[in-house]
């Protein structure tokens, strides 16, 4: 009933403002529900019937544009269903007679604090696509094309950072990522030169070998269009097609709009790479009372909210409001304790998703979860007194879960809590009376915003503390110089919140991640790519830099406000600009060479041009200096390129004649420069990198 109701409102919404294609609006597609196909199973015959109902409820709202069910097998016959996921050119629709729909093509994945950073490399994401198209696809849209931030408290998972940068084409801070964006844009335009017999034309597949295939359309006009793919994971082969050799490296597709001449091949990468840096800023708290400080105190900081002998869920009892719960009880030792040999435990288990254990007043530890398991248990040795102690437990949430069956139930918080090592045993505190509070006092007391800049509870300070468990932070800072995108700089503090002019910057955790074999110096592109293969910052923080919109500053007058949790430096906070600082390039004689802006199917191959490096600084920058150029069998990625066996004297002047102070510049490698063969009869490489000012 609630969900017909919402799914109606949301409609009738759209139909007022005429926003259907059928009103003449731009919404040509229409979704209900997501990936349910998923956990639909969990739910027994109730989850068919549940998923039949939707998609017939969705018809019913008559919006005059097809409906879409994303990874949902059972669809009514009108309804059509999708296919999420790195790859879908095997997928197919219920019915033939539908077109094949690729709703979500992961160009990346999430990442959760406490976790290295998944990268899925452009040849791959670019051989997927192809795929896709050659096998009669019809939509295909990136999830997500633009990274993103989680603000304030809005990241899910649990423990999705706040970053939601997601290794997209354009990245959470709006900068192109090259090579990226721009391999996939030439992908794309390739497609674009196939467009008519792919539209019009009857498909054949054709076998090239036992590992390659030709997916060939032809129409009535005259068009012809060709995927060749190797979907061979390790070896390059060479596949003849219409009586024409063609290189085709491990796990790639070649495109030839006009079954001759290839435009483009998924494992080449023409483009340059960007590199981008986070450049400092000091944080400009000028004046030594700029600083003003709040302590938060342990435990109950007003009347408690309620009493239990038991524990409670967190989720249910903060309904979401905050993501701090305080858990107080206290105990008796006996006097004459501590008696010889005694070694005390404190022993907490936790649904999740972390907590902060305080013993009379003094932080004694903390516990996580992962993204993988929200669910802790720790052990933490205790010093007792004599007489009453006292446990304060901040039990704390990381983001909600978002997806799973019977999500609704799994909840968070504490579920056991005792004290091993003690004379008579074990003494179990989980049914004491344990009183309550929801939140943080500077959370009640809105510290964050802007109209409490003056409460009497900051108090100024000439040094900030250091390390200091749950204590906020206020101080004034400066506009960053410029007009690059800003990311705050919080690896100096443990775990928390942050704010700018009452603007939640979100969470933030430089939380260690592992150190492991999932980190490579460069990562391989082929074979199947899954979320572990490809990854980077392995024993760094998880996220160190925080995007700040710049639209949040004030010309002047800036409050930064920051919870920290644990205790860190706050002095060493700073600001830093997302700058693209050089740019690299790495091109092969056999690349495809064919200018996609004015190829017509007209053109002859007899006398193919040359591959060509091209590159270009940002706007407002120019090529200073050209750190590495080497034309003959280079090794290596951007930042590491080493010379091979062969190479070319003069490739370095060579390069600095064409591109030195100046935006950008094209090198052909058959430049007059390049005269004399460094090595005949080896494929030549034009390595170059370069510094922007």
């Amino acid at each position: 009933s609630h969900m017909k109701s919402f799914t109606t409102k949301i409609v009738d919404m759209m139909k007022k403002e005429r926003f259907f294609a059928s009103q003449g609006g731009h919404i040509i597609l229409a979704q209900i529900e997501n990936e349910y196909g998923y956990y639909q199973q969990a739910y027994g015959a109730g989850g068919k019937a549940y998923a039949m109902w939707a998609g017939s409820m969705a018809l019913a709202q008559n919006t005059g544009v097809p409906w879409i069910m994303c990874q949902q097998y059972d669809v009514p016959d009108h309804v059509i269903n999708t296919c999420n996921s790195f790859y879908c050119d095997q997928f197919k629709p219920n019915l033939p007679t539908q077109p094949k729909i690729w709703t979500e093509n992961w160009p990346g994945w999430f990442q959760t604090f406490g976790e290295s950073n998944p990268h899925r490399p452009p040849e791959d994401v670019a051989f997927s696509v192809a795929r896709f198209f050659g096998k009669g696809g019809s939509v295909q849209n990136y999830y997500v094309y633009h990274g993103g931030t989680n603000f304030d408290r809005t990241a899910g998972g649990p423990f999705i950072t706040t970053s939601y940068d997601y290794d997209a084409p354009i990245d959470e801070y709006g900068l192109k990522r090259f090579p990226k964006w721009a391999h996939l844009k030439e992908l794309h335009k390739s497609i674009k030169l196939c467009e008519h017999s792919l539209l019009f034309g009857n498909s054949t597949l054709l076998s090239l070998g036992p590992q390659q295939e030709a997916d060939v359309y032809t129409d009535h006009s005259g068009g012809c269009v060709a995927f060749l793919a190797n979907i061979d994971s390790e070896k390059d082969k060479v596949v003849t097609f219409r009586n024409r050799q063609y290189d085709l490296p491990a796990w790639s597709v070649s495109i030839l709009p006009d079954c001759k001449n290839v435009v483009f091949n998924t494992a080449k990468v023409r483009s340059q790479t960007l590199m981008v840096d986070m450049v400092p800023e000091t944080l400009q708290a000028s004046k030594p009372d700029q600083w003003s400080i709040f302590t938060e105190r342990i435990g109950i900081w007003d009347k408690n909210d309620f009493v239990r002998n038991e524990f409670v869920d967190h989720i249910n009892t903060t309904k979401d409001s905050t993501d701090y719960l305080w858990h107080t009880t206290s105990f008796d030792v006996d006097r004459n304790y501590p008696a010889s040999g005694n070694h005390p435990i404190l022993n907490i288990g936790s649904k999740g998703h972390a907590v902060h254990a305080f013993l009379n007043n003094m932080l004694i530890g903390s516990a996580y979860g992962n993204g993988s398991e929200s669910s802790f248990s720790v052990q933490m040795p205790i010093n007792l007194k004599a007489g009453k102690n006292e446990i304060a437990l901040l039990s704390m949430t990381v983001g909600l879960k978002s997806a799973g069956p019977y999500y609704e139930w799994v909840g968070a918080g504490l579920t056991s809590v005792n004290i091993s090592g003690m004379q008579n045993g074990t003494m179990d505190l989980s049914s004491n009376n344990w009183a309550y509070k929801i939140g943080l006092e500077g959370e009640h007391y809105r510290l964050f915003k802007p109209d409490q800049g003056n409460n009497q509870r900051w108090r100024p300070q000439s040094e900030p503390p250091k390390h200091q468990p749950l204590t906020w932070y206020k101080v004034n800072v400066d506009v960053p110089q410029g007009d690059d995108p800003v990311g705050l700089d919080m690896q100096s503090m443990g775990k928390g919140l942050v704010w700018l002019n009452g603007n939640a910057i979100g969470r933030y955790w430089p939380r260690t991640s592992p150190t492991d074999d999932r980190c490579t110096p460069s990562c391989d592109y082929r074979g199947k790519f899954s979320p572990n293969k490809c990854r980077a910052g392995c024993g760094k923080p998880t996220q160190r830099w925080y995007h700040v919109p710049r639209s949040w500053f004030h010309p002047s007058g800036n409050t930064l406000v920051v919870f920290e949790e644990q205790g860190g430096d706050p002095t060493k906070i700073t600001f830093s600009r997302r700058v693209a600082t050089s740019v690299c390039s790495f091109v092969s004689e056999n690349y495809p060479s064919i200018d996609l802006e004015s190829w017509d199917k007209s053109i002859s191959d007899e006398n193919p041009l040359a591959a060509k490096v091209q590159l270009s600084c940002p706007k407002g920058k120019n090529i200073s200096s050209i750190k590495f150029a080497s034309f003959g069998d280079p090794s290596g990625t951007c930042r590491s390129y080493q010379q091979g066996s062969c190479h070319h004297p003069d490739s370095l002047s060579v390069v600095e004649k064409a591109c030195l102070n100046i935006n950008s510049c094209t090198v052909s490698l058959s430049d007059e420069g390049f005269g004399e063969d460094p090595c005949p009869g080896v494929t030549k490489t034009l390595a170059i990198e370069a510094d922007c000012s």
